[in-house]
């Protein structure tokens, strides 16, 4: 009779542990600006011809990604 475990792999002992290349890389689908301005502001992106509204100062807004060139090159609007 053996001792040693009788086969059991190592895996088996430690269920919990990543193997490398397991991990996907994170994929985003929006940025997000910030209105900088006295009042409020509407941008279109110039992609998608979505409509952001940033309704007063402070607001944030997700922008999706296709739309990002045109809506980061608006004045009163910050990435963040």
């Amino acid at each position: 009779m053996g001792c040693c475990g009788g086969g059991t792999s190592v895996n088996a002992t430690m269920p919990n542990v990543a193997r490398v290349g397991s991990v996907q890389p994170t994929r985003y689908s929006h940025a997000f600006f910030e209105y900088i301005g006295p009042t409020a502001l509407t941008v279109i992106g110039r992609a998608t011809g979505k409509r952001y509204r940033f309704d007063r100062p402070g607001a944030r807004v997700a922008v999706e990604l296709p739309d990002h060139p045109s809506v980061s090159g608006v004045p009163q609007l910050r990435q963040i």
